[in-house]
């Protein structure tokens, strides 16, 4: 058995400590999720807030044999998520601080051409990323950030496996499409 199966099973049996230890476990994981669909520091520690004590209050809603238990707090925190924005009424999220987390020049020591050539990139970049539908957007995070299969991208996005790998793959070709023009420009 697993070590989050028997933390979860420790926690159905009223251990606090195990809940302590999944919360711990999880939270770095589901803030960073809520940070790159939400794009606001204050929101996504609500959400994450909001997504593990929702998580831990119902574990035996949990289902094992459906789904890791990374896999269903991303569900839940990916629905809070919507849940945040549709009360906002936020149209778009800023990726910026998300792309920027450790994504510093290999360059130990760079030049200013090299520091102003990076920062173009980073913002073509990013408007490319808020010019993409919040769906298709949200695939690519799960994908390519979370490190999500297409089975468990379209669990969380409550949506069939073909639309989920179309999601991904639309997302993708856009964000290629939108950022050819720069590549062309290197040649």
């Amino acid at each position: 058995m697993s070590e989050q199966l028997t933390l979860i099973q420790n926690w159905l049996a009223g251990d606090e400590r195990a809940a302590e230890a999944l919360y711990h476990a999880h939270r770095d994981n589901i803030y960073r999720l809520a940070y790159t669909l939400l794009g606001n520091a204050e929101d996504a520690e609500e959400v994450a807030q909001d997504a593990l004590t929702y998580a831990l209050v119902n574990i035996r809603n949990y289902v094992p044999e459906r789904a890791s238990f990374a896999t269903w707090l991303h569900t839940i925190t990916v629905s809070r998520c919507r849940d945040r924005q549709r009360r906002k009424r936020l149209a778009n999220f800023s990726l910026t601080e998300w792309l920027g987390w450790g994504r510093d020049i290999t360059d130990p020591d760079p030049g200013p051409e090299a520091v102003t050539i990076a920062s173009e990139r980073r913002e073509t970049l990013l408007q490319a990323l808020q010019r993409l539908n919040p769906l298709l957007r949200e695939a690519l995070a799960l994908r390519y950030w979370a490190g999500h299969t297409f089975r468990e991208i379209a669990d969380i996005m409550d949506c069939p496996l073909p639309t989920a790998q179309s999601r991904v793959r639309l997302g993708y070709e856009q964000l290629r499409a939108a950022l050819q023009p720069m590549a062309d420009g290197e040649k």
